[in-house]
């Protein structure tokens, strides 16, 4: 990668390479943000309805998200008999079914059950649920047996002045760039290496291993002896990490 393309930007302390695309879609981000704060606020104050939540949600995806309304957005999309507030369509196929609530209202996954049965049937991975207010993405994880389970990968209150650079980093990756540069996608798959079950496999590799065998041996000032790598992984399996997240037959 070219020099020129790549910058180190620091968020909360934590470094990261960013490509040349990636800091005007933030800059892109940040700014609608900004601009719907106010009219965010007033909706919130007069808990206003379904339909003008909608018409804001309307504008951030696309002013903030960059998917065209006339493009890659559709308004009542139906399908078996289920209707839902918008779609989003990429290369003519469905890419998430977004559910709207009213801004006042409280969210959780009993909102989706007919975007994941519409996901399903079209073959979407993606569910996205707002009140203008909250943003939450929900991956539609296959469970082996025809089904799905919905994973949340984002979850952003917009009036939540604490989280505002979270935010923008969060609504980042929703925007259409990353969808199609693999970013949303790839945010997915670190989701899910942190889930406990990964880590504890990671934390009984040879890399973590060796490292927590410098640390005890700069402690304690041993030498090191034979088989003290393999008494670290005993530790942690008989110890440390969980029994149930360990492979069958440890």
């Amino acid at each position: 990668m070219d020099a020129d393309d790549t910058q180190v930007m620091t968020r909360t302390g934590e470094f990261t390479t960013t490509v040349s695309w990636e800091t005007p879609v933030r800059g892109r981000v940040a700014a609608a943000v900004d601009r719907l704060s106010g009219p965010l606020a007033d909706l919130l104050e007069r808990d206003a309805n379904d339909g003008d939540t909608r018409m804001l949600v309307a504008d951030f995806f696309s002013v903030g998200l960059n998917f065209s309304k006339y493009q890659d957005m559709t308004t009542e999309y139906r399908t078996s008999g289920d209707s839902i507030d918008y779609a989003i369509m990429l290369e003519g196929k469905l890419f998430a079914p977004v559910e709207v609530r009213r801004i006042g209202q409280e969210l959780d996954q009993r909102n989706i059950q007919m975007s994941r049965r519409l996901a399903a049937d079209e073959g979407a991975e993606w569910v996205i649920l707002t009140n203008g207010r909250r943003w939450r993405v929900y991956h539609l994880r296959p469970d082996g047996e025809g089904g799905n389970t919905p994973v949340e990968v984002l979850d952003v209150d917009l009036l939540d002045a604490d989280a505002y650079h979270r935010n923008i980093d969060a609504l980042f990756h929703l925007t259409r760039e990353s969808v199609d540069h693999g970013r949303l996608d790839a945010l997915r798959q670190w989701k899910e290496a942190v889930e406990a079950a990964p880590l504890a496999e990671v934390l009984r590799g040879d890399a973590v291993v060796a490292a927590i065998r410098d640390q005890l041996l700069a402690a304690t000032g041993h030498r090191g002896h034979a088989g003290d790598a393999e008494e670290i992984r005993r530790a942690l399996t008989d110890t440390v990490v969980a029994r149930g997240l360990l492979p069958s037959g440890e």
